[in-house]
């Protein structure tokens, strides 16, 4: 019965859903509406605000290229392979690869949600190995996986709590930095994330559409008259000219990627000497870019491996701008801060985790970033939490805009299962070669998403800090 409901979604979503591309657009016209009608915003004020954060997106966005290219290069290196090759021999069956994808995605995601892209890559080529896998469920699969980011090392909020002179410091919101282990090492986090590693795979089980004609990957692939690609090793020496040259010698040499990377590794280990387990998107991009320099062995190799793994990231590249233009009507024009204030007016000692967790998830439709979403509207939350705990103990109250601040974290995640902003990553990898988009994908996650509201509702009211 749930795999029949299952099917009905992904048959309203594939009707109904538009691009991620035109999502931005009505979210555009929608936010530009909001702030004329509920804020009274000028028209010229609402079209500053637009144009001011169409940008403000840039350098996430390039982090986010980066992120999905460097990991992809060095997926496509000749040791990975290798290394896939042997987990093939353990999961044969449709059932052990979508258990494992979204176990494995998960754990991934708590080091880093950058490193979505590792179990993109894993979860094509398990495609590609294991017959019988429907493949637009397994992208659903590896997309929820991408939910357990926000428990884990690289979760922007409990950061920035923890950072020294935040913005929420300097506007006299908070009084000092709020430490990790009220976040992430809190039980309320400690139990989400079993949550999505032990909880989340079994519940997908229940939902294995019984389709699997023409929804294979080999199926798709030649349908879609793919030529078979050559390896990066035989493209390489496809550029070598009949005669010996010093060209091809350097093209093809060995020894300056080594010396480069053994100059990058030896800053990697200096910085995390220095700055303890910071693993921020810049280092983690460092760290991509001297692994698959070192794995593919010549610059020629590895520079055809880039240009492979760029194939695909068009619609990153020309959306975000669009979606950070919808952020920057939300941020100057108050539209996002009065909403905010809305839901949380009606907030009370025992009801505010869940008001912050519904902000978080509503928000994120027209703010599809953590950090700035919270920007918008944790001021708002945090002196909410402070107006309900008036009289408490400092460390009560600190424990309170923990756990709303917790729950705002969590909101945002999981509407991401709704909002095709972050698919965004996915869908380079895993599409390339195929035509797939967003409402392939998006109907198998309504019902996982729906039982996973419910029950991370429950845990940030009832579960202790």
């Amino acid at each position: 019965m749930l795999t029949k409901i299952g099917s009905k979604f992904t048959d309203l979503f594939q009707k109904y859903m538009p691009s991620a591309f035109v999502f931005a657009l009505i979210l555009t016209l929608v936010a530009a509406i909001s702030a004329f009608v509920f804020v009274g915003s000028s028209p010229e004020a609402i079209l500053s605000a637009w144009y001011n954060g169409f940008f403000d997106l840039l350098s996430f966005g390039m982090q986010i290229v980066l992120i999905i290219v460097t990991g992809y290069s060095i997926a496509l290196s000749p040791t990975i392979k290798k290394g896939i090759d042997k987990l093939t021999i353990y999961i044969k069956t449709p059932i052990q690869v979508y258990f494992f994808v979204i176990a494995i995605g998960t754990l991934l995601c708590l080091v880093s949600f950058g490193w979505i892209v590792i179990t993109c890559v894993l979860a094509r080529e398990l495609a590609m190995r294991v017959k019988g896998v429907n493949y637009p469920f397994l992208i659903a699969c590896t997309y929820f996986s991408f939910g357990g980011w926000v428990s884990g090392l690289s979760s922007s909020i409990p950061l920035l709590l923890n950072t020294e002179d935040n913005f929420l410091i300097k506007a006299g919101v908070l009084d000092a930095t709020i430490d990790t282990s009220f976040t992430l090492g809190s039980i309320l986090n400690l139990s989400m994330i079993v949550l999505f590693v032990l909880v989340a795979p079994v519940l997908f089980l229940m939902f294995i559409p019984k389709q699997t004609e023409g929804k294979e990957l080999k199926d798709m692939l030649k349908s879609s008259n793919q030529a078979k690609e050559t390896s990066i090793k035989d493209e390489a020496d496809s550029f070598k000219l009949p005669i010996k040259a010093i060209s091809d010698t350097l093209n093809n040499t060995v020894l300056l990627p080594i010396l480069v990377v053994t100059m990058g590794f030896s800053f990697i280990v200096l910085h995390f000497k220095n700055n303890g387990f910071d693993l921020n998107f810049n280092i983690m991009i460092f760290i991509f870019l001297m692994i698959g320099l070192l794995l593919h062995k010549t610059p020629m190799r590895y520079s055809i491996a880039m240009q492979r793994a760029s194939s695909n990231i068009s619609g990153i590249l020309f959306q975000y701008p669009f979606y950070a233009g919808i952020m920057g009507i939300m941020l100057y024009t108050d539209v996002g801060k009065n909403l905010a204030e809305g839901l949380i007016s009606v907030m009370t000692i025992d009801t505010y985790p869940f008001f912050a967790y519904m902000t978080g998830g509503i928000v994120n439709f027209a703010i599809p970033s953590a950090g700035g979403e919270f920007a918008v509207v944790g001021p708002s939350i945090i002196e909410a939490v402070k107006g309900i705990g008036v009289g408490l103990p400092q460390a009560e109250i600190t424990e309170m805009i923990s756990r709303a601040s917790l729950a705002v974290a969590y909101g945002e995640s999981l509407s991401n299962m709704l909002q095709p902003f972050f698919i965004l990553l996915v869908l380079p990898v895993m599409g390339a070669g195929v035509k797939l988009q967003a409402r392939d994908i998006m109907g198998y996650l309504v019902l996982p998403f729906m039982i996973f509201f419910i029950l991370q509702a429950l845990m940030v009211l009832y579960i202790p800090i």
